[in-house]
């Protein structure tokens, strides 16, 4: 898909021809975006002219270089517990479905294209996903939401604007959970081995709640100046 990148941005955006390669990218090139100047949503184009980027800015990125090796852009929302949620851009091959992601947390990232439902690509983060106190966290999940929505609304793969409404949407769609009361009731903590390992590498602890901040930026749009 043709999009008005300059040629900064696509020396960038042309060696990620595969997942594999989108998700080195965010990996060794994206820093993880700590916020230091406030909550950010920032756009493809923001994220590569600051070179960082946290879950939601990344997925987003990630959806848009999957759009130009022919994939639709999806995301899945991971709901949490006491943590922060999660943002997975999502595609197929063969009927089944991988992920790309940026996190801070070595587990949450990639998945190969192996898992045959949404539920079973989800579940697949289930031991991984876990806060600082070791709890495990995850609850929930939203279907594959297509970015192509927003195409025209807020034209978010050519902006320099920040894209508050697209986890705002997120936030208003109905999510799945994956446990049960008594499934929640008789979790253990996650063993240290795990939790050091999914450590490797992080750079802080992601516990921004950038729902929170998505709702807060959409109320005060709607505020009159």
């Amino acid at each position: 898909m043709r999009t008005p990148f300059d040629v900064h941005e696509r020396r960038l955006l042309r060696p990620l021809t595969t997942p594999s390669r989108i998700q080195s990218f965010l990996d060794d090139e994206i820093g993880y975006n700590q916020e230091p100047r406030g909550a950010t949503c920032y756009s493809p184009r923001l994220v590569l002219r600051e070179r960082a980027a946290h879950c939601m800015e990344g997925a987003v990125l990630a959806a848009l270089a999957l759009r130009r090796l022919g994939h639709p852009p999806l995301l899945v929302d991971l709901e949490a517990v006491r943590d922060s949620d999660h943002v997975l851009a999502v595609y197929r091959v063969n009927g089944r479905w991988g992920a790309v992601a940026k996190s801070d947390y070595a587990g949450l990232r990639s998945r190969e294209p192996v898992y045959a439902t949404i539920r079973e690509l989800v579940m697949s983060y289930f031991e991984h996903y876990y806060n600082p106190a070791g709890e495990k966290t995850l609850r929930a999940f939203s279907r594959p939401v297509n970015l192509a929505r927003f195409d025209l609304t807020v034209q978010w793969m050519t902006t320099f604007d920040e894209l508050w409404d697209i986890p705002g949407h997120l936030c208003t769609i109905p999510h799945t959970r994956v446990l049960t009361k008594p499934m929640e009731r008789s979790l253990t903590r996650i063993d240290r081995r795990l939790f050091a390992a999914g450590r490797v590498g992080g750079e802080c602890e992601p516990l921004f709640n950038w729902k929170r901040a998505a709702s807060t930026q959409t109320a005060s749009r709607r505020r009159p100046h």
